[in-house]
Order: C-alpha cells, then structure tokens, then sequence
C-alpha cells in the first residue's frame, strides 16, 4: 500500500526523522509505537504532506506512485486519511455539510443529498452513534470522546485506502476507548490499510495488529507481529536501546 524509503524529515531546521524505511501493506492494521519524542506525530504529517515537516531526502511511493512532493489535498484525493492527535473545531459548520463537502471532493461526480444521508445514516448505525450527532458543528464542544468518534466517522464515510490514525486513544476513558476501537474493527476492510500510532498498549488490546514497528530517535529500530506489544508492556523501551 505504501513504503517509506530512507526518508529524512526536518522541521525549522531540526532533523526528526533520520532514515525511516517501511512498508505497510493492505489487509492489515499496524501499530507504530515509541516513547516521546521519537518522530512518531512527525511522521504521520509528513505522510499527509504537512507543509511545516520538510522532507530532505527519501521517498514515499503510495501505491506504486511516488507522492513525496504532492500537497495534502492531493493526498487525500488519493485515499489518505490522518485522524488528528488535537482535532480542531470548526464552528458553524455541520458534521453533515463537513462530510458531504469532503467526500464530494474525492468523486467524479457529486453525491446527491438523498444518497448522502443514506450513506451517513449507514455509517452512524455501524458506528453506533446518536443520527442527531450529524446536526453538530465539528467538534464544537465535543468531549474528547466524541471528538475521537468523529474522525473515525469521517473515516467511514470518506472511506480512504490508507487510514493513519494519530495517538487516537489520548485522553479517553475505557468506555470511549472501547467505542472508538470497535469504530476501527468495524470500517477494517481486506482493501484498506491502517497505522494506529499509539504510545500504550490499550488501544491495541481491542485493535489486534498485524505487525508493530517501534520507532526511537527518528529511526525504527525494531518491527514484529503483535505479541512484540506485549514484550514492551513487560519491558518498556529501554531494553530495545540497549540491545
């Protein structure tokens, strides 16, 4: 799905990444773990081209096309998704328009209203949200929860080949947690791709991944199935820098 060559990432000078190589593959959920710090977030703008995060060399080719250079809406057309760590409000503005704005976006042709609305009453129902959450402005008051619930919503309508979703788990408690891991099972499809970056092991105890790299000073120093999890639970990061 896509594959990060040596890449090298820089933000005001100050080099994040350091030569990150890997590959994600389609079918699969990912994990990209790692103590503060590490390059994790940096990564994942500089895989959605964030215009702040300078790539100075290395490559990324997304489905056998190289994108290193192409903007972020670009991207998006494509079928890249970021779900924001600290996603921000957009007062005045419904879930509803938001979406239907966005995905028309990505199509040949425009959505009608009455598709539309199927589409999203089908959407909320997967996810089990409240329908009246689509009459509110994007993320306006939104606990932290429902902010969470709404990017994976936005993720299952816009329904991208590649799902990056950043530290997705900060700030819940175990029953929002449950809900939003449940919102990812449930839009996981053998066509799509995601990488959940995470620095705990909860999330992943409801999102079973296929593979785990564990990133360390702009690098990944180590990658593995999904018991690697459980090895850094009992042993932190420390015994990886050391070996």
């Amino acid at each position: 799905m896509i594959e990060i060559r040596d890449l090298h990432v820089s933000i005001e000078g100050k080099e994040i990444i350091k030569g990150l190589t890997m590959k994600l593959e389609p079918g699969k959920i990912h994990a990209l773990m790692g103590p503060n710090g590490s390059g994790k977030s940096t990564l994942s703008f500089a895989l959605m081209g964030h215009p702040s995060y300078a790539i100075t060399s290395g490559k990324i080719i997304f489905k056998g096309k190289e994108i290193t250079q192409l903007p972020p809406d670009e991207r998006a057309k494509l079928g890249i998704f970021l779900s924001f760590q600290y996603p921000s409000e957009i007062p005045g503005v419904t879930i509803s328009n938001f979406l239907r704005t966005a995905l028309n976006v990505r199509r040949s042709e425009p959505i009608g209203v009455p598709d539309f609305i199927k589409l999203m009453d089908e959407k909320m129902k997967l996810l089990k949200i409240d329908p009246q959450f689509k009459k509110r402005y994007v993320n306006e008051g939104f606990s932290g929860g429902e902010k969470k619930r709404a990017e994976i919503l936005q993720m299952a309508v816009l329904d991208p080949e590649l799902a990056i979703l950043d530290e997705t788990d900060s700030g819940l408690d175990i029953d929002a947690l449950r809900t939003v891991a449940e919102g990812i099972n449930a839009v996981m499809t053998p066509e799509k791709c995601i990488l959940i970056i995470t620095h705990y092991k909860r999330i992943l105890e409801y999102v079973k991944p296929d593979k785990v790299f564990i990133m360390i000073d702009g690098k990944i120093k180590l990658e593995g199935e999904g018991d690697l999890v459980d090895h850094l639970e009992e042993r932190g990061y420390g015994w990886i820098q050391d070996e």
